[in-house]
C-alpha cells in the first residue's frame, strides 16, 4: 500500500492541469505577437533558430489579415513550445525595459516644453541650470513661436523644434 502512494506522488509532480497548459500556451502565443510586432534591429537580437525566423516573416505578412494572423500566432506559440524560450524572453525583458526607459525620457522632455511654455523666465533659468548648453535666445524664441502658433491654430512647427532642440540639449541630462 505504501507503495502505490509513492507512484501516486509521484504522478502529482509530473501532474500540469489542462489548464496550466492552455496558460502556457497562451503565454507563447504572446510572446510570439511580441516578436513579431519588433523592429527588425530589435528582432536581431533575439536568439531564433531559422523555423522561427521564417514564421516571424509570414507572420509580418499576415498582420492586416485577422484571422489568418490570429491563427498564425498560434503556430508561432506551438514552435516555441519546443524550444528553450528563456534566452528569448531575456532578450526581450531587456528591449522592454529600454523602451520603457526612452519612453520616460521622452515624456520628461515633454513635461519641460510644456513648462517652458506655461512658467516663462522661471522654468527657462531651471532648464538652462539643468543642461548649460542650452542658448537663453534660442528658447525664447522658440517658445514666442509656439505660443502664436497655438494662438492662431496654427500647425505646430516651432512646438516641435521646441522639443527637438530640448532632446537635443537635454536628454543626456534625464
Amino acid at each position: 500500500m505504501n507503495h502505490q502512494n509513492t507512484d501516486h506522488d509521484e504522478w502529482d509532480d509530473d501532474y500540469v492541469s489542462k489548464s496550466e497548459l492552455k496558460r502556457e500556451a497562451t503565454a507563447l502565443q504572446k510572446l510570439g505577437e511580441e516578436l513579431v510586432n519588433l523592429k527588425p534591429a530589435e528582432l536581431e537580437r533575439v536568439p531564433l533558430d531559422e523555423d522561427l525566423i521564417d514564421a516571424i516573416e509570414t507572420g509580418h505578412k499576415l498582420k492586416g489579415k485577422h484571422e489568418a494572423f490570429r491563427r498564425h500566432l498560434q503556430y508561432i506559440g506551438k514552435l516555441m513550445r519546443n524550444r528553450d524560450v528563456d534566452a528569448i524572453k531575456q532578450v526581450m525583458d531587456d528591449i522592454r525595459s529600454r523602451n520603457n526607459s526612452t519612453n520616460a525620457r521622452l515624456h520628461k522632455l515633454e513635461q519641460w516644453r510644456e513648462r517652458l511654455l506655461n512658467e516663462g523666465d522661471a522654468a527657462i533659468n531651471e532648464a538652462m541650470g539643468v543642461s548649460h548648453t542650452l542658448e537663453r535666445q534660442k528658447l525664447r524664441q522658440l517658445i514666442r513661436q509656439a505660443k502664436k502658433e497655438q494662438e492662431a491654430n496654427q500647425p505646430p512647427v516651432a512646438f516641435r523644434e521646441l522639443f527637438k532642440y530640448l532632446r537635443e540639449h537635454m536628454d543626456d541630462v534625464l
